[in-house]
């Protein structure tokens, strides 16, 4: 059974950085489909951020250009660097896994039912 964990989030001023973690256990990172997701209250949770067990990396065009997400297969850790931060940007976030190819699959990897595993989720604030 695949155990995620976030790191803590905080509160950033808009145009700064934050990155934050996910803690992965009962699984390799090498071998699952990770992403990482965001909700605000009363909106469906949307995806942000995919890669697959082979690093190829995929962005809503809402993050495109200012988030990074990337992998630490040794330490079976999962990171996304959020750059340019906007208000908007303010949500729950989420570390997500599946077993599966759903972050390969177009019309999937941003659905959340599509996934598996999920972590309790650490707040994104960003301020004006």
């Amino acid at each position: 059974l695949v155990q995620l964990v976030e790191s803590e989030g905080g509160s950033v001023q808009a145009g700064g950085s934050l990155k934050i973690s996910c803690a992965i256990s009962g699984y390799s990172a090498q071998n699952l489909c990770l992403g990482w997701f965001r909700q605000v209250p009363g909106a469906e949770r949307e995806g942000v951020a995919a890669i697959t067990k082979e690093g190829f990396t995929y962005y809503h065009e809402s993050v495109e250009g200012r988030f990074t997400i990337s992998k630490d297969n040794a330490n079976n850790t999962l990171y996304l660097l959020m750059n340019s931060l906007r208000p908007d940007d303010t949500a729950m976030y989420y570390c997500a896994a599946d077993y599966g190819v759903v972050c390969r699959q177009l019309l999937f990897r941003f659905k959340a039912r599509s996934w598996e595993f999920w972590g309790p989720g650490t707040q994104v604030t960003v301020s004006s």
